[in-house]
């Protein structure tokens, strides 16, 4: 791929965003590949946990110039197409199985801000500036607002997707973005670590359940909601991981996940 990078290390498979030369920008290729990567870790069943990171002093200043000029003469379909990519691309990582974890060692503005804000997790550094800028250059921050208000509410939502301001990574800790704050000579080590201490100390099909009812429970109404949550304990009882971990913690034992 062109600007994607993919590797693999054990049961973590990292996504890196390749275009640095450019801030690591967005246009419509990059979004390609960058589902592409995502597909290829899905279906990788040794693959535990996905970290997605950036080459150069960017993670991602959102979309590029040369793909915005060209949205100007593009017509509606050809418009809807394009944002069906990324609406596709945040979509898939949102609801995929395996967990997925933003390490942002640089600015991570709009479309970038956006990447961060559907992982999992988030790890900065403490320079790093993040906002979703969209509304001061005409655009809208649409792709992404039914993420962010989810995981921050809407009263905070509103303050960054309609003033567009950029602020520092505290912020984003303060508020639920970014887990954790870490030094840059630290990052690497930090996020490989945890990354691998997912992949051994949890289930696999644990995680995509709970996963999964995160995504859903939200919607429902609090009986639905209710039952589906019972539904889905009853199930994850008959599996296989559940009995294994079950009989590990009786027997006073470590699961080998």
């Amino acid at each position: 791929m062109e600007f994607v990078i993919t590797r693999k290390t054990g049961r973590v498979f990292e996504i890196i965003l390749n275009r640095f030369e450019k801030r690591n920008a967005l246009n419509s290729l990059f979004v390609q590949e960058l589902t592409v990567a995502f597909l290829e870790a899905d279906k990788d069943p040794e693959i535990r946990v996905i970290v997605l990171k950036a080459k150069g002093k960017v993670f991602s200043a959102g979309a590029d110039l040369e793909y915005l000029q060209q949205l100007q003469s593009n017509t509606l379909e050809a418009n809807m197409e394009d944002s069906n990519m990324l609406k596709n691309l945040f979509k898939f990582i949102y609801l995929q199985k395996k967990l997925v974890i933003a390490q942002v060692e640089g600015h991570a503005i709009a479309g970038g801000c956006g990447l961060v804000t559907v992982c999992d997790f988030a790890f900065s550094v403490p320079d790093a500036m993040f906002g979703y800028t969209e509304v001061k250059i005409g655009f809208i921050p649409a792709i992404v607002m039914y993420y962010l208000i989810r995981k921050v509410g809407e009263a905070r939502a509103r303050d960054l997707l309609l003033t567009g301001r950029l602020v520092k990574a505290e912020h984003m800790e303060k508020i639920g973005i970014v887990n954790q704050i870490i030094e840059p000579d630290k990052m690497e080590a930090f996020v490989l670590d945890f990354a691998e201490r997912l992949s051994t100390e949890t289930s696999a099909n644990s995680i995509a359940a709970t996963r999964a009812m995160i995504a859903e429970i939200q919607n429902m109404r609090p009986f639905d909601a209710m039952n589906y949550a019972a539904e889905l304990n009853a199930r994850v009882r008959m599996h296989e991981d559940c009995k294994k971990g079950i009989a590990a913690f009786l027997d006073k034992g470590e699961v080998a996940w």
